[in-house]
């Protein structure tokens, strides 16, 4: 079977079950994302640090976004039937327009989701809430007039710039500010990446207008079982995949050369 793109965006769409996730062992390469379909996925997902670190670069667009395209391009093949979503970070532009087209240079490439964050990509803090729905606003409007629309899972890097845990509790207003915002200009899902309090994840999905993509905690399917019971509707693990692999490949040559 050959699903047409709007039947692997509808597809992906329907994944996003709060309380039945969408679970995203994300690859970094075609390769990664054959042996993740293989594995059984529904959905395969890139995460930006590995897809820059596995070229040689290091995180926060400091892969060229031509490389990009084409990884991504590579990516959306090997992935076949299954819906492929791209790690965009900040769509290597802080203006509306720009990032907009971006995007769709990613959507062209095969795939039907990006993964957008909103903080200042190598600088600090967050994008004003207005700029961020702006950007979002445009990215979802020009894809689709293109025909060809996005996906977005709306990142939210208030709880990862703030570092202690223990302040996530009083960011919760201010985020929850931020996701009723991305939802109402376009995006899909959205993703308080790093919070990780079982509470306060519960609290944020309950008001989220969309549903919640959360990092995924270690204990495999029991962890996500976890998350699942608390409202979340998709899990992804960024790196870890890719950290895991590179792990057994130095392990294999130290026993090989040692």
């Amino acid at each position: 079977m050959t699903l047409t793109r709007d039947e692997k965006l509808a597809r992906f769409a329907a994944l996003h079950r709060p309380g039945d996730p969408l679970v995203l062992w994300n690859a970094w390469d075609a390769g990664s994302a054959a042996a993740v379909a293989r594995a059984g996925a529904k959905a395969v997902a890139t995460g930006s640090a590995a897809v820059a670190q596995a070229m040689g670069f290091p995180d926060g667009e400091a892969l060229p976004l031509d490389l990009l395209v084409a990884i991504s391009e590579r990516v959306a093949l090997a992935a076949g039937d299954l819906p492929a979503s791209i790690d965009f970070e900040g769509a290597y532009s802080a203006d509306p327009a720009g990032a907009a087209a971006n995007a769709l240079r990613i959507a062209r490439a095969g795939a039907v989701g990006i993964n957008f964050e909103d903080g200042v990509v190598g600088g600090e803090g967050l994008h004003p809430v207005e700029a961020q729905a702006a950007r979002i606003a445009a990215i979802v409007g020009t894809c689709a007039e293109a025909g060809l629309p996005l996906h977005v899972n709306a990142r939210i890097d208030l709880f990862i710039r703030a570092g202690d845990a223990g302040a996530h509790a009083s960011l919760i207003d201010a985020a929850l500010e931020r996701a009723a915002a991305y939802a109402a200009a376009g995006a899909a899902s959205i993703y308080p990446i790093t919070l990780a309090d079982p509470d306060l994840i519960a609290a944020f999905c309950r008001a989220c207008p969309v549903p919640v993509n959360v990092f995924g905690p270690p204990g495999g399917a029991e962890g996500a079982a976890a998350l699942a019971a608390l409202g979340v509707g998709r899990i992804s693990y960024g790196p870890r995949a890719w950290r895991e692999a590179m792990a057994g490949v130095e392990a294999a040559a130290r026993a090989m050369h040692g």
